[in-house]
Formats: structure tokens, C-alpha cells, sequence
């Protein structure tokens, strides 16, 4: 059994469609982070980050459970597991992590910002939107030369699709006309109409208004002190 703690947010949705597409038997434990559940010293030994997701494989190697926090290392973990959505012939695999890392280091931080500095900060400060929109723009642009080559980020199918799609699915919060990127978009409706994703999708937004204005104590605990005490 899988133990998976998340939330409703980009990254808790790639592992939520991963699991839904490889078919495992997984449990998930909410992790309110609006109320900083994510500090709580239960979820900290499992990601000493303080960030969701975080999974528990009680079936790991050689039957021993095995504990892993962030999501691409996930993601690898579970597509070596079942032998699903990541080659095991060298250039493709390599060509998936390279994907995927684009992703954690490129997509998740910048289009994080993006959201930031547009729909959260307590001030507007157009430099902050203007950079963070642009590299945004880059990044869709970058996305869509490739996607114009190849059906997928990888060429099959793969947790690199699987890691990006919670992620661009929302352009217009980033200010990107969708038209201005034909290949992504052809390929946001193809992933979008997978069974598995149209299931993993919906996984814990009953508890999550998606879009709603923070109260003074959520964005305390999101983006005030909270996240820079020492534990």
C-alpha cells in the first residue's frame, strides 16, 4: 500500500495522476497547508522540506518500506516500480530525466513565482509580474518547439508529461494566450482527456477552493514567518 500525503496543488497532482495511471492501491492523507499542517513534526520526518507530497511505500525494496519526499524522486520511484512511463533503454530514459528536471528546476519555480507575484504578494510590483510572466512565456515557447517535434515531452508518454501538466494547464494565470502555442496545446488536451488524469485531478479539491483569496492567517502560514521558523 501506498501512503501518499498531499494537497491540491501542482505538485500534489503530479503524483496523484501517477498513481492513478500505474494502478497501485494508495491512500491519501490530506495535508492542509493553508493551515500549516505541513509543519507538524509527523509530516516532517517524512519531508524535512516542510513541502507536500510525501509517500510512504509500505511494499518497498525487498518488501521494507521506504519513505520519499520530493516529487520527481517520486515519480522515478514509482515509474521504476511498476516499469511504466520511464525506458529503461538509456537514451530515452535520459531523455525523460532531462524533461523532468526541466520541470522541477524551470516550470515549478518560475510559474510558482508567477503565481506569487501576480495573485498573492500584498503589493504589486510590475518588474516581479513582468519577469516572472516572461520566463513563464519562455518556458511555454521552449515547450512548444519541442512538442512540435515529438508527441510528448519524451517522445512516449512519461512522467516528464505527467510532472508538467498540473502546472501549464493553467496559462491564463500567467497572462499566455494558449493560441500563441498551438503544439502544447494540442498536447494539454490530449493529457487532459486521459481517464487516469481526469480522475487524479480531482483528488482532494473537495477540500480546496480552487482560486480563492487567502485569509490573513493562511497567507501567514503560506508566505510570512511561518515557513522561515527554525525546526
Amino acid at each position: 500500500m501506498i501512503e501518499l500525503y498531499s494537497w491540491p496543488t501542482p505538485n500534489g497532482h503530479k503524483l496523484h495522476i501517477m498513481l492513478e495511471e500505474v494502478g497501485l492501491d494508495y491512500k491519501v492523507h490530506p495535508i492542509n497547508i493553508g493551515k500549516g499542517e505541513q509543519f507538524d513534526e509527523s509530516f516532517l520526518r517524512l519531508s524535512p522540506n516542510n513541502r507536500i507530497p510525501a509517500m510512504v511505500d509500505n511494499d518497498g525494496p525487498e518488501g521494507k518500506s521506504i519513505s520519499l519526499f520530493e516529487s520527481g524522486a517520486m515519480l522515478i520511484y514509482l515509474a521504476d516500480k511498476v516499469g511504466k512511463f520511464l525506458s529503461s533503454e538509456v537514451e530515452a530514459r535520459y531523455t525523460t530525466f532531462q524533461w523532468l528536471m526541466w520541470q522541477m528546476g524551470g516550470v515549478g519555480p518560475m510559474f510558482g513565482q508567477s503565481n506569487h507575484f501576480s495573485h498573492y504578494a500584498p503589493e504589486k510590483i510590475d518588474y516581479a509580474i513582468d519577469r516572472y510572466n516572461n520566463e513563464c512565456r519562455r518556458l511555454y515557447n521552449v515547450m512548444d518547439k519541442r512538442l512540435n517535434e515529438v508527441d510528448y515531452l519524451a517522445g512516449d508518454y512519461s512522467i516528464a508529461d505527467i510532472a508538467t501538466f498540473p502546472w501549464a494547464r493553467s496559462y491564463e494565470r500567467r497572462g499566455v494566450k494558449i493560441s500563441e502555442f498551438p503544439s502544447v496545446s494540442r498536447w494539454l488536451t490530449e493529457i487532459d482527456n486521459r481517464p487516469a488524469v481526469m480522475r487524479g485531478m480531482k483528488i482532494l479539491t473537495n477540500l480546496r477552493e480552487e482560486n480563492k483569496k487567502f485569509t490573513d492567517e493562511e497567507r501567514e502560514v503560506l508566505f510570512g514567518a511561518a515557513q522561515f521558523k527554525k525546526r
